[in-house]
Formats: C-alpha cells, structure tokens, sequence
C-alpha cells in the first residue's frame, strides 16, 4: 500500500552479563593468583640474584603484599569517583605491564619495585572488578555474579602452587610472563564488552590527608605482621612499626567523621551487615591464610614432598570449593545466609581438627591429609562465597566499589595475620619429627579456633538484599 508508514521492530538487545562476569573474574583471579603463586619460586627467584640474602629476597612477597593491601580503599575510592571501568581497565594496564617488566628484571631490587607497581595495579582492578559485577549486571543477577568472583579469586589462592611450581619448572619468570595474554586480552574484552556507568554525582576531590593516613595504617601494620617473626613480636621495630599504625587509625577516623568528603564514607559501617561480613572475612581469612601455608609447609617438610608433589596433593580441596559454592547457592533460597556460612565456617574448623586427630610422622597423606582437607574445601565452599557477596549486599550503589575494597582489604590482612601468627608459632622447621609435629599442632589449634570465631560472627550476617 502506498504511502503507508512501515513500522520497524528493533533487534533484541543481547545479553553480555556471562561474558561480562568472566572477563571480570578472570582479571581479579590474575591479581589473586600472583598474591600465592611467586610463594613457590621464592627459592628458584633467589638462585637467579646470588649474593641476596633471605631478608632481601623476602620484599618481593612483602612488597607486593604489603602495597596491595595499603591500596585497596583508595584505589577502591578512586573508582568511585572517576568511574569504576576507568579504574579497571588502568588497574590492568599497570598490572599487565608491570608483570613484563618483572619477568625481565635484572636485579632484585628492581624486580622489588616491579612488584610494587603490580600491586597498584592489583588494588586498582580489584576492587572496580566488583564494583562493575555490582552495578553493570541486571539486578536478579548480582548475586550469582558476586559469588563468581569470590570463588575465583579464592580458588587462585589454591591453584598458586600448582601454576606456579609448573612454571618454575621452564623459568620462575614465566610466572610473571603468564599474565601477559590474560591482560591483553582481558583488556580489550572489557572495552568492548564492559559498559561505563558512572554515578550522576559531582567529583570532589577526596580527603587526600585521609588517603595518606590510611595507606600508613594498612601499611604499617602488615609490614609488622609480615616482619614480626625476623623482628620477634616484642621487638623494639614490630612495636614502633605497630604503634605508627595505631596511631594513624585514630587520626583517621577522625578526619573521617570530620572530612566532607572520607575515604571511606562512616554509612557504609552503619550497615551491620556490612560491619558484621567484614568481621567474618577478616577471621575467616586469617585461618583460611594459615590453614593453606600449614597444609604446603607439613608436606614439604614433613612428608618431604617436592614442589609440584606438593602442587598436585593441594588439588583436591580447591575442586571441592566451586562444587559447594553452588550447594551454598542452593542453601541460602531456604536458610538465612549467615547459618549457611556459619555452617561452612564449622566444617572448616571441624577438619582442622581432623587433621589435628589423625596427623602423625611419618606422613600418610591419603589418610590423615586428605580426608581433613576435602572437608575444609566444603566449609570454604559453603562460606566465602556468600560471606563477600552479603558484605555488598546492603551497600548503596555508589559506595559499592569502596565498600567491596573494604571487604578486600579485609580479606587480605586476614591472610597477612593468619600467615604471621603461623610462622611465629611454628618456629625453625629444622627440628625433629616429633618436635616439627608438635609446633604444626600448635598452628592447627589456633587455625581451628580462628575458624570457629568466624561461624559465631556469620550469625549476625541479615541482609535485607535478597541473596538468593
């Protein structure tokens, strides 16, 4: 018919949120990984700088460790502000090129401070890489999202030793090297994939005195944990590092409740939920931090098994965690979320202390390992996932990127503290059988106290969000 108007119907819009979730995971499962994986080249990285000694080859795990947890709420806020795929995508180049620049660093130190520049990295994208799953992803989807990312990141902290020790074999620099297609491709994904919403808000600038105190703070006490089994815990360097700490928490919180404009907004700690998820991350990542070290350490020392024997026994507790994050999943439609995560929380302390019941020397790993560490990649299954997703819950969407820093942060003191306190309490591994057996019990009681401290907190985890 002439002249009659033709009425179009636009194409469906497709849906990217699966794509957009891994491509987000896989950046802050890269980040994760290098936190464990340089643990197993530590000896191999020192044979290739002869003349460094063990308190100077130490600063490429402190280095690292030390500045990503430092930066995670900044850089946290600064994905707040400037938009969280501006952050992402720079937290990425940094990481990406830095990760080169360490695979072909010529010195120690300056392989240090390669490190370093991949920490900043780290907590620039990590934080923002939650922040997008949050506020990118349809609303029904949110929380499935969150529960990926979780379990990938914590699933890397398993997977370190056998990437890394598979690596070390060829040259301990393609641990660094690996990052390489993971980055670039990572990147451009994210650019065409990943969507720029920013909040319709206007950019101040942020307390930057603030800033300053807390990457003190943070800093100054993981440097303290980190180097308290060299300085002693009563040490005249642990104490003065710990005080300057102390002391710059109680100036920030001062600046703030007084800033206009925080760091850290005093909202986000008037969410119990968010308060309380926090106080169960931080307990869980402390015996989860010690838990992992003392399983490496027992059979390395103990059972005398070689780095990739050691990689490959680690398997089968991190391939039980993905398994019940969709159990958990499956739980909380019917459970309030904090029981569920108290549950897993008592099934890791449980199979702490069936390693405690059964460990003995020499070691017979199918029957006193393996069975406790199955079990405690169940409780970290149930738990995790849904103990991070309920800390974003409640939050405000513009606060979702320094809210999840937080709980970051969080996470990676726990793993800080959790491996401070093992070492401390173990001591010399040069000693024999029966006194080594006796210091990891020692590691293993505190770990199963720890955990059991994290289920009673998971009780007071209610979001009003649904999590289901």
């Amino acid at each position: 018919m002439h002249g009659a108007s033709k009425t179009t119907t636009p194409p469906p819009t497709r849906d990217r949120s699966t794509a957009i979730v891994w491509v987000l995971c896989s950046a802050a499962f890269m980040a994760m990984l290098d936190v464990f994986v340089v643990n197993v080249a530590f000896s191999t990285i020192g044979e290739s700088y002869r003349g460094s000694s063990l308190a100077d080859l130490s600063w490429v795990l402190n280095g690292y460790a030390i500045v990503y947890a430092a930066l995670l709420i900044p850089a946290g806020r600064f994905s707040d502000r400037v938009g969280r795929k501006a952050g992402f995508l720079v937290g990425l180049g940094i990481f990406t090129l830095a990760s080169l620049a360490c695979a072909v660093a010529p010195s120690l130190w300056t392989l240090v401070a390669f490190r370093v520049l991949q920490a900043i990295g780290a907590a620039a994208l990590t934080p923002a890489s939650l922040g997008l799953l949050i506020t990118v992803l349809p609303q029904a989807k949110v929380p499935a999202a969150v529960k990926i990312w979780a379990t990938t990141s914590s699933f890397s902290a398993a997977l370190g030793p056998v990437v890394g020790g598979a690596l070390v074999e060829a040259s301990w620099r393609w641990i660094f090297l690996i990052n390489l297609p993971v980055g670039v491709v990572a990147g451009i994904s994210a650019v065409r994939l990943v969507p720029d919403l920013r909040q319709r808000v206007r950019a101040r600038v942020p307390d930057l005195l603030g800033v300053a105190l807390l990457v003190v703070v943070i800093g100054g006490l993981s440097l303290g944990l980190v180097k308290s089994s060299e300085w002693s815990w009563s040490g005249g360097a642990t104490l003065g590092v710990l005080a300057v700490a102390a002391a710059g928490l109680v100036l920030f919180v001062v600046r703030m409740v007084r800033h206009p404009d925080p760091v850290v907004s005093p909202a986000l700690f008037r969410v119990p939920t968010f308060v309380w998820a926090n106080a169960t991350v931080l307990a869980f990542c402390t015996a989860f931090g010690a838990w992992f070290l003392s399983v490496a350490m027992w059979l390395e020392n103990a059972a005398r098994f070689t780095t990739i024997e050691t990689g490959l026994a680690i398997v089968p507790g991190p391939i039980m965690v993905p398994i019940f994050a969709v159990v958990g999943q499956r739980l909380i439609k019917r459970l309030p979320v904090g029981v569920v995560v108290a549950v897993g929380n008592l099934l890791f302390a449980g199979a702490v202390v069936l390693l405690l019941a059964t460990a003995a020397t020499p070691v017979h790993y199918a029957t006193e390992v393996l069975p406790g560490w199955m079990v405690s990649g169940v409780g970290i299954g149930l738990a995790l996932p849904s103990m991070i997703a309920s800390a974003a819950a409640d939050l405000p969407p513009d606060q979702s990127a320094t809210g999840s820093a937080v709980v970051n942060t969080a996470r990676q003191l726990g793993y800080v503290l959790g491996v401070a306190v093992l070492v401390a309490v173990i001591g010399s591994l040069n000693v024999t059988p029966d006194r080594l057996l006796t210091a990891f019990r020692h590691g293993w009681w505190f770990i199963a106290i720890v955990a059991a401290v994290s289920a009673a907190t998971a009780l007071a985890i209610t979001p009003r969000t649904s999590q289901s």
